[in-house]
């Protein structure tokens, strides 16, 4: 009996752990497929894990109803079914004939992609861990009493998943290969669930049919704790990941790291609570939102620093709040409705990070707030509200105080303007720390943190607004001086413009041309290059359009494209009394929305010069950066013509993969980065590291003459294509050249 029990829990552990690894390989797969079309945006993989968690809600609900109203037969049999259904779609691929998407509603047009593409699939498998666990249940395990333990095995399946693709899978197999992978998996894990199925028909000595529920004492307010307890590090994963690919890049790397630490957490929290500590994840939880809500706010944390504090963070957040879950959790007779009620948490706590807040807030407010709200998961936070303390000394006492520090910090900002909001932010801080043994008050001081925070851009920013897309989010402020009006996305500065001179009076004519693209930079002199090569432009094509500074480079005579996928930022720069970079420069400069490659792909006439600019804060879309986008520009250019890519990045060195590319298409490539020489300021000029691809020898000789510098191909390397991209080959190309000769960009 021993040696069976221990072959049966071999089998479901590994039948759970190869269905999850097939759930969680399938989200980054399919995800990166279809990246491209929408820009490479963040927010694709934001949708991305909303559409997955509703599905897994619905696999939940699908194996409750199986092991609830159904014989245990007959329920296996139609789940057989199901998974034959969903082996119908497979290889898995973008649906046939889905329509591209519309403006403004990407978001649905994507839950729609993917419903079509791989619902069926993922479905089928998604309802494999609640339903192996109650499959068990019913077996003759000495473990079958209480099989949650189980649940482990299946978050190891997907932990090993997020860690085998970006270092592995991705690496080593282009798209092709991971899909007829995939399928061949998703065979096996059909294989796998019959013979667990099987193994309970034979080893069961209780009735096929599925028992009734225990008396057990579930009221609202259980289910309500497991919906909230859950809900709460869903949304932060979805917020904390925005966060970390703003200024990075939206690559699987990225995406699966949160993820799987994310899952981590059931795997360590699924177990007897008796050896948890309560003190260590107190402090570290209390100790990171100060920082996030106060140092964060008022100086910017460098990237080394804030992404391993904005992960570490969610990763104690998840442990508090999943192991109050693991607390609350039923016996094996209720587990399909604990699953089911959690999954549900899941993606309520996903859809409002990734679908309800966006359009409720114009700025990032939702990784805050939930902030606040992972502090209330803590034991003890809603414990004794309705105690009343007698003593009335205790209730005064935080109150004058309170009063007392309003008042210094009144005094010390009337003294000194504009220093009030931030010695506000440091005593809320010090407070929020020194009350991290209080549940209740640590939540009450991070609220208002939170709150002042929030609201700091409108008492220190001039002419502060926010906008915000599925793209991202836009800040207009004027600066310090009052003389320049910027444009900032994430991280990254995507235009400044003059609106009052030197002297205070109001900046007229023609604006000049600022950050990047400023008179003498790399990537203004790309039209410098073209023009002293081959004469005037004809016709110029620009991809991404910021503030649009780069129309002040233009000269009479030339006709202008501008490919933009964000509509807010389409708005911005065309807003004269924002921006006057097009009215006053290129005012009959034609500007096409939607992602460039396939607006480029409609095209029918040529350019002379093409410059790709498309950054989303500090990330750059790497669809654009493979040997088919290259062959599309190359098509895009007449015989002489230019083709200049902005690589400037803080993570990765793009230039080998573009050189490796480039020697691919026929075409030379060519570097220049710009150097600062004052402060930027003064002028809001930005240095730019920009290459240049081209096949004519006359514009390699100019663009040399001017600085340009040629970048030699490594020919063993793999060439990036759609289906294959290494971007951690690019990170470690970043690290040894920073090592050799660091770059300023």
């Amino acid at each position: 009996m021993p040696g069976r029990g221990l072959t049966q829990v071999a089998l479901f552990s590994g039948t759970l752990m190869l269905a999850a690894f097939l759930l969680f390989s399938l989200q980054p797969i399919f995800t990166k497929r279809i990246l491209p079309v929408l820009g490479g945006t963040p927010g694709v993989w934001s949708v991305a894990m909303v559409f997955f968690q509703a599905l897994l809600l619905a696999g939940y609900a699908y194996a409750h109803a199986l092991t609830r109203w159904l014989p245990f037969r007959i329920a296996a049999t139609v789940h057989g079914l199901v998974l034959l259904g969903g082996a119908a779609f497979l290889p898995i691929g973008i649906a046939a004939g889905y329509g591209s998407v519309g403006t403004g509603d990407e978001a649905l047009w994507l839950v729609g992609l993917f419903l079509a593409s791989v619902g069926a699939p993922f479905f089928a498998l998604s309802a494999s861990a609640p339903l192996l666990q109650a499959w068990f249940a019913r077996s003759d395990d000495p473990a079958a009493a209480d099989p949650y333990f189980l649940y482990r095995a299946s978050n190891l399946g997907s932990f090993a998943a997020l860690l085998a693709y970006p270092l592995a899978i991705e690496p080593m197999l282009g798209l092709a290969e991971q899909t007829r992978l995939w399928s061949v998996g998703y065979g096996l894990g059909a294989c796998a669930l019959a013979a667990c199925a099987l193994s309970v028909m034979r080893a069961a000595r209780r009735p096929v049919r599925a028992p009734e529920a225990e008396a057990e004492s579930i009221g609202p307010s259980r289910r309500l704790a497991w919906i909230g307890l859950s809900a709460v590090p869903s949304g932060l994963l979805v917020a904390v990941t925005a966060h970390i690919t703003t200024d990075v890049a939206a690559i699987p790397l990225m995406w699966v790291i949160p993820l799987a630490l994310y899952l981590l957490t059931f795997v360590i929290t699924f177990r007897p609570l008796a050896t948890w500590p309560d003190r260590p994840l107190a402090v570290l939880l209390t100790a990171g939102t100060a920082v996030v809500l106060g140092v964060a706010v008022i100086v910017r944390l460098p990237f080394l620093i804030d992404l391993p504090l904005s992960l570490g963070l969610g990763f104690v957040a998840s442990l508090v709040a999943h192991r109050a879950v693991y607390g609350l959790r039923p016996s094996a007779r209720r587990l399909t409705e604990f699953y089911l009620f959690t999954s549900l948490g899941g993606m309520l706590g996903g859809l409002f990070a990734a679908l309800i807040a966006p359009r409720l807030f114009p700025t990032v407010a939702e990784y805050p707030l939930l902030l606040v709200a992972a502090l209330a998961c803590r034991p003890g936070t809603f414990a004794g509200l309705r105690r009343v303390r007698p003593d009335l000394r205790h209730r005064l006492r935080p109150a004058l105080l309170a009063g007392a520090v309003v008042g210094i910090v009144g005094v010390l900002g009337w003294c000194v303007p504009g220093l009030a909001p931030h010695l506000a932010m440091i005593v809320l801080m010090a407070g929020l720390l020194v009350s991290w043994r209080a549940p209740r008050r640590v939540v009450g001081f991070a609220a208002l943190l939170c709150a002042l925070g929030l609201a700091m851009p409108h008492l220190v920013a001039r002419d502060y607004e926010s906008r915000r897309s599925f793209f991202g989010v836009h800040r207009i402020e004027t600066d310090a001086s009052g003389r320049f009006r910027l444009l900032t996305h994430g991280t990254t500065l995507h235009g400044a413009i003059r609106i009052r001179a030197d002297d205070g009076g109001p900046a007229l004519g023609r604006p000049e041309s600022t950050t990047y693209y400023a008179p003498g930079n790399a990537i203004a002199d790309v039209l410098a290059v073209g023009r002293a090569a081959h004469g005037p432009l004809s016709a110029v094509a620009v991809v991404g359009l910021g503030a649009g500074s780069l129309a002040c480079q233009s000269e009479p005579g030339e006709a202008w494209t501008f490919y933009e996928i964000d509509p807010v930022v389409i708005r911005l720069a065309t807003d004269p009394a924002r921006f006057r970079f097009l009215q006053e420069c290129t005012p009959s400069a034609r500007i096409v929305q939607g992602d460039a490659r396939l607006a480029l792909a409609a095209e029918t006439g040529s350019v002379r010069v093409l410059i790709v600019d498309a950054f989303s804060s500090d990330a750059i879309p790497m669809h654009l950066l493979t040997g088919e986008a290259l062959a599309l520009y190359r098509s895009r250019l007449d015989a002489q013509g230019v083709l200049a890519l902005h690589i400037s990045n803080r993570h990765f060195d793009l230039r080998p993969a573009l050189a490796r590319v480039a020697a691919e298409q026929g075409l030379t490539l060519l570097q220049r980065l710009d150097r600062l020489d004052e402060p930027f300021e003064a002028h809001y000029r930005a240095p730019a590291l920009v290459v240049i691809a081209t096949r004519d020898p006359v514009v390699e000789r100019e663009a040399v003459r001017l600085g340009w510098t040629p970048v030699a191909p490594d020919m063993t390397r793999r060439p990036w294509t759609d289906d294959y991209v290494n971007v951690l080959e690019a990170f470690f190309d970043k690290l040894g050249h920073t090592k050799a000769a660091p770059l300023r960009d």
